[in-house]
């Protein structure tokens, strides 16, 4: 019996540093983004603008978790981390869902004081209030694009998803002007009202990236089995495969399983096996970074001659 693993190399420093630069400059926007929007939602005395504004506060430690993870990741195992460094990344994005959790509190207390008034606390719809938010718009839909041709042209799962993630901020952006646009109506309650959603909004990103950072942490299964199982038993040689396991995260996951081969193999045909096997795997799973195998011996069922089921 032959156990292996397939690790890729390290990301080159050049892509790694490129990746950096474009968080860097994401990050770079959305705190100025930030600022504009909680200096104009003070300046108007709305609380959607504020909250927009600590919202993008929070997508700047998105980017902040990004540079973390893509440094981390960059730093080849040692002595006392045989495995790596990447639960360091997760480490630090649970920190961060803490302080998410904390300004979605804040967000939803002055809202609450706010709808809680005896008298409507008044917001200045004025024309400046719409130039913020639409610029801000504009430089967000512009930062997307950006960071999505990035992350398609370095081939980074991270600045994919960010981009995404900001695309979808866009929305919480029109629930402030319409807001804003109540308001110059004379509805008030409005406002408030939208700071509730946004903080809604803000608890849910926290939750959804400490959902990941546990499942990490846990080791949840990061592919199906079955799904694994389905492309490994089609390549030429192998009789069956079992105990099938991955952990990580999607775009980062270790998987080791167990695979038949028939015992009458030479070493050389194993290890050209175990290549094959590697090889379909990872074309299969673009997210996988090591690769365990475990060769064992094909044990015929006496009754059939057939391998055992898996």
């Amino acid at each position: 019996m032959t156990m292996t693993m397939a690790s890729p190399p390290p990301a080159a420093p050049a892509t790694t540093g490129a990746i950096n630069r474009v968080l860097l400059i994401v990050l770079g926007l959305n705190l100025a983004v930030a600022a504009a929007k909680l200096i104009a939602g003070t300046l108007a005395n709305s609380a959607s603008m504020l909250a927009d504004g600590f919202h993008s506060v929070a997508d700047g430690s998105n980017n902040l978790i990004g540079l973390v993870g893509v440094f981390i990741a960059s730093r080849p195992a040692d002595r006392k981390h045989p495995y790596g460094h990447r639960k360091f990344e997760t480490f630090t994005a649970i920190i961060l869902t803490f302080l998410l959790f904390l300004v979605s509190f804040n967000v939803l207390k002055a809202a609450v004081v706010r709808l809680r008034a005896p008298v409507p606390v008044a917001v200045d719809a004025s024309l400046w209030a719409f130039l913020v938010m639409g610029g801000t718009m504009l430089v967000n839909g512009l930062t997307a694009r950006y960071e999505r041709r990035a992350g398609r042209r370095l081939a980074s799962d991270i600045l994919v998803a960010d981009a995404a993630h900001t695309r979808s901020d866009l929305y919480v952006s029109l629930s402030v002007i319409g807001s804003l646009v109540a308001a110059r109506l004379g509805s008030r309650w409005l406002d408030p009202v939208a700071s509730l959603a946004i903080a809604a909004f803000i608890a849910k990103t926290g939750v959804n990236i400490l959902n990941g950072a546990c499942n990490v942490l846990c080791d949840a299964q990061v592919v199906d089995p079955q799904a694994v199982h389905a492309v490994v038993t089609t390549i030429p040689g192998v009789r069956g495969c079992h105990q099938i396991r991955s952990r990580g995260r999607q775009d980062d996951f270790a998987l080791d399983l167990h695979v038949l081969v028939d015992p009458k193999l030479s070493i050389g045909d194993v290890h050209a096996l175990d290549h094959a096997i590697k090889s379909r795997l990872e074309d299969a799973c673009p997210g996988v970074h090591q690769i365990f195998l475990h060769m064992e011996p094909c044990q015929l069922s006496p009754a059939t001659g057939a391998p055992p089921t898996d």
